[in-house]
């Protein structure tokens, strides 16, 4: 990783990815000496990650993914950092080749990345290119959250949605972006959200590909239920069935990471093995794939946004925000429940475990594009970019013709 000399106050510094060798060195060292854990026969998924696919998964890390190929394309980006509130922010600027283009900051979630937009930041910033119209043509800003990859860890508490929101205002402001949209998923979604409702005087709208606090978290009533049509009573169940089976089976990787971050970090900051068995477990549990999240997510992609969190050592430091959140405490902390008037938009993935509720949503946001979709999940961008692109570009159609 090479940037040019840091210097002080707001400046941008060019940045690129350059892992030295060493490292990857490393790495395969590591992957050829791995301690395998023993495994209960026949349970499949039910434990974990299974022995003979993870086995399977580090051959091909070790022996035919192309980490270099991977860097060439990531620096394809025009890429920069910079200090924000005390906090190394690295992030990517594409700019259209389009005058008019509106700018937008994109943010991902946990265990997400940049790598999550490799498909969609052409399609977003030249959609001439790809057969779209010129006039919905954004210029694209891709910050990594601090204590995230390139970003780093982070050197004191408190990053959460909130602070996170307001570095991105600062950001937007030293690029030149007086107004702009957000967009995001998972935290993302979280940080877009409070982007737009501490500053809807520059946020001309938010995109969202999950709505935080949006699904069903306590089992309807029958008073509740009748109160609404056949089909938004049948998508309530179903929010409220995969809320509680999420709920039950699904949330060791929150309590843990909401507790105790610095624990868990040792483990995955040592272990390559560990780090891509704590992530992928995820990109199985939340694509819209039945066996493998391969069906569902590019396996050289999933690999690559497993890199940049081992090749950081970022494990630790991008779990403590979800201590950060709950531990908030203070004035600039986010309020998830607090109404936005920001115009909002809620792009649903049918394969994600948290199915948001247009009923529930319109008590505290601006809704004014509503979409779901019958596939793909939680890594939207990665799994359906084609699908989020349009949505993207006639949410914000939408709001130019509105005026």
């Amino acid at each position: 990783m090479t940037s040019s000399p840091a210097d002080s106050g707001s400046s941008l510094r060019p940045f690129r990815i350059d892992i030295p060798q060493s490292d990857l060195d490393d790495l395969y060292d590591r992957l050829d000496r791995i301690r395998w854990p023993d495994e209960l026969p026949g349970v499949g998924w039910t434990y974990g990650v299974p022995s003979g696919y993870l086995r399977e998964l580090v051959r091909y890390w070790r022996h035919s993914y192309d980490w270099r190929a991977a860097e060439a394309r990531l620096n394809a980006w025009p890429q920069f950092t910079t200090e924000i509130d005390g906090a190394r922010v690295h992030f990517a600027h594409i700019r259209s080749p389009e005058p008019g283009a509106t700018p937008l900051v994109v943010t991902h979630g946990w265990p997400g990345s940049i790598v999550e937009f490799l498909d969609i930041v052409g399609p977003l910033t030249d959609p001439a290119a790809h057969g779209g119209d010129p006039a919905d043509a954004f210029h694209v800003v891709l910050p990594s959250i601090p204590g995230f990859g390139f970003s780093g860890p982070t050197r004191e508490t408190g990053w959460e949605a909130r602070r996170i929101a307001d570095a991105w205002a600062e950001l937007m402001t030293r690029l030149g972006y007086e107004r702009f949209g957000a967009q995001g998923g998972d935290w993302g979604a979280a940080i877009s959200r409070e982007l737009g409702r501490v500053h809807p005087g520059r946020v001309t709208g938010v995109h969202l590909n999950l709505l935080p606090g949006g699904q069903a978290t306590t089992e309807p009533t029958a008073e509740e239920l009748d109160a609404l049509s056949p089909a938004e009573r049948e998508r309530t169940l179903t929010s409220w069935r995969r809320w509680e089976k999420w709920s039950r089976d699904g949330t060791g990787y929150f309590h843990v990471q909401s507790t105790r971050p610095q624990t868990l970090s040792y483990a995955l900051t040592d272990s390559p093995v560990g780090q891509l068995a704590w992530i992928v477990e995820k990109f199985r549990e939340w694509t819209d794939s039945d066996e493998l999240p391969e069906e569902a997510v590019d396996r050289d992609l999933m690999l690559t946004n497993v890199m940049l969190y081992w090749l950081t050592g970022t494990a630790g430091s991008s779990a403590r925000v979800y201590y950060e959140r709950a531990h908030a405490r203070g004035e600039r902390i986010a309020a998830p429940h607090e109404p936005s008037s920001a115009p909002t938009a809620v792009a649903s993935f049918s394969g994600d475990p948290q199915i948001p509720l247009r009923h529930k949503a319109e008590r505290t946001e601006n809704i004014v594009r509503w979409t779901e979709f019958d596939r793909g999940g939680h890594f939207a961008a990665m799994e359906q970019p084609g699908l989020l692109v349009e949505d993207v570009r006639a949410f914000f159609r939408q709001l130019r013709e509105k005026g």
